[in-house]
């Protein structure tokens, strides 16, 4: 069962994420030449979701305890990033490139400044239950992350062209407006491309758009 499906940002690529099909968990097509490949055959442990990065040719593999950025051009690992979480469930990037967010399976949220360290810049635990899915807005310093306790917590994120400062990480707002199902809450979320909109996806079988 396919689990994800993401685009690089030129439309020409997409990876998708099978994580029982053995050592083809990750494939990555090309729709000009009508090809796939399979880069990444001796990946180490069960593959929850990748992406690809908005400016370099780097991907994103995330593993339940660890995120590997490979660099597509080379065909090498260039970093090995520690989530400090027992089960990622879900990733992010910041459209400047230099910033990951992980949700996790234990209910935390790890901040990486890739220009910093391997090891998270803050963790944030505002959810009470497992997070299910983060996203980056494209144009607005604001993030968001979905949670199995029902709610979405949005929050400020700010990321300066100075390298010397470090990001800004503040909590705006928490949204309500899904009922859990089966222990299950809110699934997803994204947001709008250009609005200051966000969608959430739950386990009741609705789609939320608040703004």
């Amino acid at each position: 069962m396919v689990k994800q499906v993401t685009w690089h940002g030129k439309g020409d690529y997409l990876a998708t994420v099978i994580p029982d099909n053995g050592n083809a968990q990750v494939l990555i097509h090309q729709l000009s030449k009508r090809r796939s490949q399979n880069p990444f055959r001796k990946n180490k442990g069960m593959v929850q979701c990748v992406l690809f990065h908005p400016i370099r040719p780097y991907f994103f593999v995330a593993t339940q305890r660890y995120v590997r950025v490979y660099n597509l051009l080379k065909q090498e690992l260039t970093k090995k990033l520690m989530a400090n979480c027992k089960w990622v469930s879900s990733m992010a990037i910041h459209p400047g490139g230099d910033n990951v967010i992980c949700g996790s399976y234990d209910s935390r949220l790890a901040w990486f400044d890739l220009d910093l360290s391997t090891k998270p810049y803050k963790m944030l635990r505002h959810h009470k239950k497992a997070i299910r899915g983060v996203a980056f807005h494209k144009h607005y310093p604001l993030f968001a992350s979905a949670s199995d306790d029902g709610t979405v917590i949005v929050c400020h994120g700010m990321v300066y062209s100075d390298l010397l400062q470090n990001p800004l990480i503040v909590p705006v707002k928490l949204l309500r407006g899904h009922e859990i199902s089966r222990d299950l809450g809110v699934l997803d979320v994204t947001f709008h491309p250009t609005q200051p909109w966000l969608f959430s996806s739950g386990a009741d079988c609705t789609i939320r758009l608040f703004t």
